[in-house]
């Protein structure tokens, strides 16, 4: 696809959600990504069907440098809960890239991509709250990216800690917090 005939305001990040949950944290975690996976995939579902919102999926490689994403993918699905991760497949002309820590955007090319695209907006989902969507939401912001993080498509570990990272990305990084059916433009 060239990329200069896609141009599209919004960007909506679909960050780490090929996951196998074989982690110390893995029992909370899947128990608040279950609760994310019906509304993250109707928020894919409506983007794709827009020319004016590119889908980007970002997942950590888990130290593996030579994966593909869909050796990513296919990980998770072989995972411990699968579940969690068939609905969110992405088709094999989807954007995805891979990343080594909690930021999105650290050491990779998701700004290069944004900039490309014309983006403004970023819409951010996924898993952790307290940890990866944080860090992407304060390096999209300090980008000068306008951030939008839906509260029932982003999962948590803590409770307490996820509802403080909103109130942070809220208050901080001027994000909106709109449920997933209003967050599009």
């Amino acid at each position: 696809m060239d990329i200069s005939s896609a141009m599209s305001e919004t960007a909506l990040l679909v960050i780490d959600m090929f996951n196998t949950y074989d982690h110390p944290d893995a029992e909370p975690l899947a128990d608040n990504v279950a609760a994310i996976v019906d509304p993250l995939t109707e928020l894919i579902r409506r983007s794709n069907e827009r020319d004016d919102v590119a889908v980007v999926y970002v997942n950590d490689n888990y130290g593996d440098f030579a994966a593909e994403p869909s050796d990513i993918v296919e990980a998770a699905v072989n995972g411990a809960r699968p579940e969690l991760v068939r609905p969110l497949v992405p088709g094999p002309e989807a954007r995805f890239l891979t990343k080594v820590r909690h930021s999105a955007f650290y050491a990779t090319s998701l700004d290069y991509l944004l900039t490309r695209l014309d983006t403004r907006r970023i819409i951010l989902t996924g898993q952790v709250t307290e940890q990866c969507v944080l860090y992407t939401a304060l390096d999209g912001y300090v980008r000068h990216y306008d951030v939008v993080v839906p509260p029932d498509t982003v999962a948590h570990i803590d409770d307490k800690l996820g509802t403080a990272a909103l109130e942070m990305m809220e208050r901080n990084m001027k994000a909106e917090l709109p449920e997933s059916t209003a967050s599009l433009p």
